[in-house]
C-alpha cells in the first residue's frame, strides 16, 4: 500500500521485531486484511479461541461487543506482561472491569534477552497495533472506496453464534452504532461493517499501546476523525479527542530532530491535519498547512488567465482562467506514461460549450495574466499538455479548491476560480484512482451552479455514486448484517484488471478525506432537490432511512405537514397507540414518546422545534441528549433573541458554549445578546473569543469594537480599581485598532470606515492617520452616490486646525501630515463639494495657510453662495439670517485681508497680479445684495446693524 503511517511504523520497529512483523506489515500494505484477522492471536482476542486469560471474559456481560474485546484485549497484554515481570522480578497491578481497561506497568519492562520476540509484550502490542491499522482500512475499503471485501466482517470479528443469527447480529451491529454517538450526535445508523471501525478504535485506546507505541495516536487520530465524519453533526467532545492527538502527532512529526526519515512524511501530514481543519471550519489553519506542504514539495503553481476559447461559436479569443502547476523535478511538458486505471470520465455533451478550454496556438497572440510574475518554469508550460503532477501535489489542488469553498461567498467568481483546479487534476492525468475519482466529484459539484453544465454535472454525481456503490457491495459484504437490499446502479461493477487495486485507493485517502458511499448518496439527493427532482431526493433520503434530510426536504418545499409526520413517526407512536393498525399517510403520530428514543432524537426534536418554533421542542431535545445537544441550546438562544428575552437568549448561548466552546457563531450571538443587555465586558469577552475562533470575522471585531466603546479606562490605583472593568486599560484605543482590523477585512464597509473615523477622532490624542484613511475610504466608497454627505465636517475641521497649530503655514510639497491633509481635500473632498458652506470654510482655511490665497478667497465666496442659495432665507427662521449674515461678513473680511495680495498660483504667479484689485467693489455689492433681499423682514434685526455697520467701514475705508 505505500501508505505513510506503515513506512514510519516499519521504520520504528526495533530490531528484535522486524523480521517477525515483516509479513504482517505486508499483509495491510497489499490489503490482504483476512490474513491478519485471521490470526491465532487476533482469534483469541476477538473470543474465537480461549485461553487461561480470557475464559471468563463472556459477552453477555458487557453492554456493547466493543467493551468485550477491549476486557480481553487487557487480559492479554497484561497477562503477558505479568509474566514477564513475574520472570525478572518485577511487580504488575492489573485492574480488569467491565470499563475502560485500565493497567499500570509499575516499573519499566526488562527484557529476557534469551527468550523468543513473539513472547514478549512488545511483539503483542505491535501485533494488535497492526490489527486495528487492518480493521479501519478495511472500513475504507468497505464503506469508501472499495472493491468490496472477500470477506464478511461480522463473520471474522463477531462470535459464531452472533454472526449466524440475523436477529442478534442485527442487534449487536445496532448497540455498536448507538455507542458511537457523541454529545447527542448519533452515527450514521445504517453504517456497513461498523465493527471494523469498532475494533480498531478499540485496541488503540489500550493504555500499553498508547504508552508504548509513539504512532499509535496517529492511528488513533484516523479513526476519530472517521468516527466524527459518521456523525450528522461536529460532536466537541470527539473534536477535543481529535486535536488532542493531532498535536501529539504533530510533536512526532514535526519535531526539529525527526524521528522518522520516510519520504513525504511532513507534506502527508500536513495535508491530513488540512483536511480536519477543513472539516471542522478551521479554514485559514487548513490553509496555512497546504501552503507549508506546497513550499516543502517545491510544488509550483499559479492560478492565472490564457487567451482562448470556452464556446464552439466564438469567434474571438478571450481570458481563460486556468490552473499551471508542475511538480518539482517533471518536466515542461506531459511525458508518455502507461495508461492508468481510473473512473468513467463523462463528456459534457453540450451544443455550445467546449469539452475543454481550446488555448491559443499562436505565441505572439497569447496572453498570460501578470506574466512578469510568474517563474519561467510555469510560463513556459503548454497549457494543453501539462506534465502529469505528483499523487500528493494533486491533492493539494483540490485541497485548495475546498478551502477556496469554504473561505469565499459561494458567488459564481468563487466557483470559476475553484474549477481550474480540478480541471488541472482531470486533464493532466492524475495517476491514481482515488485522487481521479475526487477530482471529479469536486467538478460534478461546481458545475451544478451552471446551466450549460448542470447536466454533466450531476450525472458525472451519479456515476461517482454508481461506481462507489458498485464498488463497496457486494454478495460477500456484510451491511449491517443484511445483505438483500443492494442498491441497484446506473454502472455495473469493475471487471478484474479494470480497477485500481486496494493499495492505489486507499494510499491517500486521508488526504483526500473522500466522503463514504451514503455521504455521497446524500449529496446526491440534495442535487435533485435543487433541480426539481423533490420525489427522486425523498426515496433516496428514505431509502437510507436519513429521516431527518427526508423531512428537510419536505420542509424546503413549504410541505411542513409531511416534515412532521416523518419526524413524528420516529419519536412517537400513533395516536391510539397501535403502530400496526393505522394508516401511515393519515396518522399524525401523537402518541405516546417511544422509550427508548432513537439515538437521532435530539436532531430530529430540534426539527420539530424549528418546523412550529416551539421552545419545549428545544427543550427535550436537550433532556434527551442528557444536556449534551449544544445545537438545542443555540437553537433557543436564537428564539429567546428573536423574541428580545435576552436574559433567556444569553443563558442559552451559555449553555451551548460548555458544550462547544469551539462554535464561533454561537460566540457572535451572545455577544449580541449582551450588547442588548449592556454588559458590555461580557460582550468584549464574548467578541474576543469570536475573532480568537476565526481572525476574518469583520462584525466580529466590528462588534468587539462597539462593545469596547462602553468600557472604562482602567484605574491606575488597584486598591480603587472596580473589578468590573478589567478588559482592557485603553478601552478606546483597543476599540480603533478593532475597527481598523475589520475594515481591512471588509474593505468597502462604509458603515466600519466611519466608525474608524468617528473613533479615531475621538481618542486621545486623535489619531489623525486613521482619520486621514477613513476618510479618503468612505469617499471612495460612497462619494459617487452621496456627494459632500458622506464627508464629517466637524472632523475635517479638527484635522485642519491641528495641521494648522502644529505646522503654521506648512509646506505641503514634504512628505508628512500637512501633505497628506492636502492630499486628502484635493483629490477627494473639493470634488464632492456641492452646497456645504462649512466645508468651503475648511477649504479657504487651508489654501489660506498654504499660501494660496486666490483659491482661499475663491473657497470664501462659494461658502458665501452655498448660504444665500438656500431658498426663502431672507424669509425665514432668525437662525438663517443671522448664519446668512456671518458669512456675508466673513466674505468681506476674507476680501479685505486677501483681495489686495498678489497671486501665488497659476499662471499670474510671481506677476505682481492681485487676487482682487476690485475687493471693495465686490464686498460693498455683497452687503447690499443681502440686504436689499432681507430689508422686508430684517430691517429692525441685531444682524441687519452689523451688516449697515460693515458697509459703513467699507465706505469710509
Amino acid at each position: 500500500m505505500g501508505d505513510i503511517i506503515l513506512n514510519c511504523f516499519r521504520a520504528s520497529l526495533p530490531d528484535e521485531l522486524v523480521s517477525v512483523l515483516e509479513d504482517y506489515i505486508r499483509q495491510v500494505e497489499t490489503g490482504d486484511f483476512l490474513a491478519l484477522l485471521a490470526h491465532p492471536e487476533v482469534q483469541v482476542l476477538l473470543g474465537h479461541e480461549e485461553t487461561d486469560a480470557t475464559k471468563n471474559v463472556i459477552l453477555k456481560e458487557f453492554p456493547v461487543w466493543s467493551d468485550y474485546v477491549f476486557q480481553r484485549l487487557g487480559k492479554l497484554l497484561c497477562n503477558l506482561e505479568a509474566s514477564r515481570h513475574l520472570r525478572t522480578g518485577q511487580v504488575v497491578l492489573c485492574i480488569g472491569a467491565r470499563e475502560r481497561f485500565q493497567c499500570l506497568i509499575l516499573s519499566k519492562r526488562n527484557e529476557d534477552s534469551s527468550s523468543s520476540p513473539r513472547e514478549s509484550p512488545a511483539y503483542r502490542q505491535h501485533l494488535f497495533f497492526l490489527v486495528a491499522v487492518a480493521s479501519l482500512y478495511a472500513f475504507l475499503q468497505s464503506n469508501v472506496t472499495g472493491p468490496p471485501l472477500p470477506f464478511k466482517s461480522a463473520d471474522v470479528l463477531l462470535p459464531k453464534d452472533v454472526s449466524s443469527d440475523s436477529a442478534a447480529l442485527k442487534s449487536l451491529q445496532s448497540e455498536l452504532v448507538d455507542s458511537l454517538a457523541a454529545d447527542g450526535v448519533a452515527a450514521y445508523k445504517l453504517t456497513p461493517n461498523v465493527e471494523l471501525l469498532c475494533l480498531a478504535g478499540t485496541i488503540l485506546i489500550c493504555p500499553p499501546i498508547q504508552k508504548n507505541i509513539g504512532l499509535s495516536a496517529w492511528a488513533r487520530l484516523r479513526v476519530n476523525f472517521l468516527h466524527q465524519r459518521l456523525l450528522s453533526e461536529v460532536a466537541p467532545s470527539l473534536q477535543t479527542s481529535i486535536y488532542k492527538d493531532l498535536d501529539s502527532t504533530g510533536a512526532l512529526i514535526l519535531s526539529p530532530e525527526p524521528r522518522f526519515t520516510v519520504q513525504d512524511l511532513v507534506s502527508q501530514f500536513l495535508l491530513e491535519r488540512a483536511a480536519i481543519h477543513t472539516h471542522h471550519g478551521f479554514d485559514m489553519k487548513a490553509r496555512a498547512d497546504l501552503d507549508q506542504a506546497t513550499s516543502d514539495r517545491h510544488f509550483e503553481f499559479a492560478l492565472t488567465g490564457l487567451m482562448g476559447k470556452r464556446t464552439k461559436f466564438q469567434q474571438k479569443d478571450t481570458s481563460q482562467l486556468l490552473v499551471l502547476a508542475r511538480s518539482a523535478g517533471s518536466g515542461t511538458n506531459a511525458s508518455t506514461t502507461s495508461e492508468v486505471s481510473k473512473p468513467q470520465n463523462l463528456d459534457l455533451n453540450d451544443d455550445t460549450l467546449l469539452e475543454s478550454i481550446s488555448f491559443t496556438k499562436d505565441p505572439s497572440t497569447t496572453d498570460i495574466k501578470d506574466s512578469s510574475t510568474l517563474p519561467p518554469s510555469l510560463s513556459s508550460l503548454d497549457p494543453s499538455n501539462q506534465p502529469i503532477l505528483d499523487p500528493l501535489d494533486s491533492v493539494i489542488l483540490l485541497s485548495l479548491a475546498e478551502s477556496i469553498k469554504n473561505t469565499n461567498p459561494a458567488e459564481g467568481l468563487t466557483r470559476e476560480e475553484m474549477l481550474p483546479y480540478a480541471a488541472r487534476v482531470l486533464e493532466g492525468g492524475s495517476s491514481n484512482w482515488q485522487i481521479y475519482t475526487q477530482a471529479l466529484l469536486v467538478r460534478s459539484r461546481l458545475e451544478g451552479y451552471n446551466s450549460r453544465t448542470l447536466e454533466r454535472g450531476l450525472l458525472q454525481l451519479q456515476a461517482v455514486v454508481d461506481q462507489v456503490i458498485a464498488e463497496t457491495s457486494g454478495s460477500d459484504s456484510t451491511e449491517n448484517g443484511d445483505s438483500s437490499d443492494q442498491q441497484t446502479t446506473f454502472l455495473p461493477k469493475a471487471k478484474d484488471g479494470e480497477a485500481a487495486p486496494i493499495a492505489e485507493r486507499l494510499r491517500y485517502i486521508f488526504p483526500l478525506n473522500s466522503p463514504s458511499r451514503w455521504e455521497l448518496e446524500a449529496e446526491l439527493a440534495a442535487r435533485w432537490v435543487s433541480v426539481g427532482g423533490l420525489r427522486t431526493a425523498v426515496e433516496i433520503y428514505e431509502r437510507l432511512e436519513m429521516w431527518a434530510e427526508a423531512a428537510l426536504c419536505w420542509a424546503a418545499t413549504e410541505k411542513e405537514g409531511r416534515a412532521k409526520s416523518i419526524v413524528r413517526r420516529q419519536l412517537f407512536h400513533a395516536t391510539n397507540g397501535d403502530d400496526g393498525t393505522i394508516d401511515v399517510e393519515d396518522e399524525k403520530w401523537e402518541g405516546a414518546p417511544r422509550d427508548p428514543p432513537p439515538a437521532e432524537a435530539p436532531r430530529l426534536y430540534c426539527i420539530l422545534g424549528d418546523i412550529d418554533q416551539d421552545p419545549s421542542m428545544y427543550e427535550k431535545a436537550w433532556e434527551v441528549s442528557g444536556r449534551r445537544y449544544a445545537r438545542a441550546q443555540r437553537s433557543l438562544g436564537r428564539q429567546y433573541f428573536s423574541q428580545k428575552n435576552y436574559e433567556k437568549a444569553a443563558e442559552a448561548y451559555s449553555l451551548s458554549l460548555k458544550i462547544n466552546g469551539q462554535h464561533h457563531q454561537s460566540w457572535f450571538a451572545l455577544g449580541c445578546t449582551y450588547l442588548e443587555l449592556q454588559q458590555f465586558e461580557n460582550a468584549v469577552e464574548a467578541f474576543s473569543r469570536c475573532v480568537q475562533l476565526d481572525d476574518q470575522d469583520a462584525e466580529g471585531w466590528s462588534n468587539l469594537a462597539a462593545a469596547l466603546l462602553y468600557m472604562r479606562p482602567k484605574e491606575k490605583d488597584p486598591a480603587k480599581e472596580d473589578p468590573s472593568q478589567r478588559v482592557t486599560s485603553h478601552p478606546r484605543t483597543d476599540a480603533l485598532k478593532a475597527f481598523k482590523k475589520a475594515a481591512a477585512l471588509k474593505h468597502d464597509n462604509a458603515r466600519i470606515w466611519s466608525n474608524v473615523l468617528t473613533v479615531a477622532a475621538s481618542t486621545d490624542p486623535p489619531a489623525y492617520q486613521d482619520i486621514i484613511n477613513a476618510q479618503r475610504r468612505i469617499c471612495e466608497i460612497r462619494g459617487s452616490t452621496d456627494g459632500e454627505k458622506c464627508v464629517d465636517e466637524e472632523v475635517m475641521d479638527l484635522l485642519v486646525k491641528h495641521v494648522i497649530q502644529e505646522s503654521g503655514e506648512f509646506d505641503i510639497s514634504k512628505p508628512g501630515l500637512p501633505r497628506m491633509v492636502n492630499e486628502l481635500i484635493e483629490k477627494h473632498i473639493k470634488p464632492l463639494i456641492t452646497f456645504s458652506p462649512k466645508l468651503w470654510s475648511i477649504l479657504s482655511t487651508l489654501y489660506m495657510h498654504t499660501n494660496r490665497p486666490a483659491s482661499a478667497l475663491e473657497a470664501h465666496e462659494k461658502a458665501w453662495r452655498a448660504v444665500t442659495a438656500q431658498p426663502k432665507w431672507e424669509s425665514g427662521t432668525e437662525e438663517q439670517w443671522n448664519a446668512v449674515v456671518d458669512q456675508t461678513i466673513d466674505l468681506v473680511d476674507a476680501y479685505e485681508s486677501l483681495g489686495g495680495r498678489e497671486r501665488t498660483e497659476g499662471l499670474a504667479a510671481g506677476s505682481g497680479e492681485l487676487v482682487a484689485k476690485d475687493w471693495k467693489f465686490k464686498s460693498r455689492s455683497a452687503v447690499r445684495s443681502v440686504m436689499g433681499k432681507a430689508k422686508d423682514h430684517w430691517e429692525d434685526s441685531t444682524g441687519w446693524d452689523r451688516l449697515k455697520e460693515r458697509l459703513e467701514d467699507l465706505k469710509s475705508g
